[in-house]
C-alpha cells in the first residue's frame, strides 16, 4: 500500500518524540486513547488516534491507513468477510459456546425503525471506525514500538488486543458479547498483522455489526443460530 504523507509538526519536534516514546507523555497519551476506546465515545477515540498520529509525526501507514492498492477489492472483501464472519459466529461458534440464540442486550431493536439511525451510526462510526482505530491501528503500533516486530511479538499483540477488545464488551453485552468480541478480535487482529490494511477491517467490522442489527431487527437471530445446531 502507498503511504500518504503525515504533514504534522517538524520531525525533530520534542513533543512528537515524547508521544511516540514510552516515557510519561507517551504512556499518558496511550492510556487516554485506550481508556476511551469503547462506546459511547469510540468515535472520539478514533479521532484522538488521528490527532496522536499527526502530532507525533507517525506515518499513517503505521496505524494501518496506507492507501489500498484497490479500493474496490478492499470494499468487496470487507463486505463479504464481515457478513460471513457474523453468520459463522452466530450459526457455529456461539452455539458451540452455549450462548443464547438471541442477543438480549439489543432486543429493543426488533422492528424498531426509530432506533435504527442511532444504531447504524454506532456500528459504522463507533465500531467500524472508532474501535478499529484504537484496538488494531493504534494498539498494534504501540505494541510494535514496545515489543518489536518479531513473530512472537505479533502473536502477543494479537492476543492482548483481542482480550482487551473482549473485556470492553462485558458491560454492555455480558460474557457472550465478550467471548464473541475476543474471537472476532483474534480473526481481524491476525488479518491486520498480515496485511496492515485498516480500511479493510473497518469495513469488515461495520458489516459484521450491520448484519447483527439486521438479524435482530427482522427477527431471524434464532433461525440463524439454529441453522446447523438444532
Amino acid at each position: 500500500m502507498d503511504t500518504p504523507p503525515n504533514d504534522g509538526p517538524a520531525a525533530d519536534d520534542r513533543l512528537a518524540r515524547q508521544l511516540r516514546g514510552w516515557g510519561p507523555v507517551g504512556i499518558l497519551a496511550t492510556l487516554v486513547i485506550l481508556l476511551v476506546g469503547n462506546y459511547p465515545i469510540a468515535p472520539m477515540a478514533g479521532l484522538l488516534v488521528l490527532l496522536w498520529a499527526w502530532r507525533s509525526r507517525t506515518p499513517w501507514a503505521e496505524i494501518g491507513l496506507g492507501r489500498p492498492k484497490s479500493w474496490a477489492r478492499t470494499v468487496a472483501i470487507g463486505i463479504v468477510l464481515g457478513f460471513v464472519l457474523k453468520v459463522a459466529m452466530k450459526a457455529v461458534v456461539m452455539p458451540l459456546l452455549g450462548a443464547d440464540p438471541v442477543n438480549r442486550a439489543f432486543q429493543f431493536l426488533q422492528g424498531n425503525t426509530a432506533a435504527l439511525p442511532g444504531m447504524i451510526y454506532l456500528v459504522v462510526v463507533g465500531a467500524g471506525f472508532g474501535e478499529e482505530m484504537v484496538f488494531r491501528g493504534f494498539a498494534f503500533q504501540r505494541f510494535r514500538s514496545l515489543l518489536g516486530g518479531s513473530p512472537w511479538a505479533r502473536v502477543a499483540t494479537i492476543a492482548i488486543t483481542s482480550v482487551g477488545f473482549g473485556l470492553v464488551h462485558i458491560p454492555g453485552q455480558g460474557l457472550p458479547g465478550a467471548q464473541q468480541a475476543t474471537i472476532v478480535g483474534l480473526v481481524v487482529g491476525t488479518i491486520f498483522a498480515a496485511t496492515g490494511n485498516l480500511p479493510l477491517l473497518m469495513i469488515t467490522h461495520a458489516v459484521f455489526d450491520l448484519t447483527a442489527v439486521a438479524m435482530i431487527y427482522w427477527r431471524f437471530e434464532t433461525w440463524v443460530a439454529h441453522l446447523i445446531f438444532k
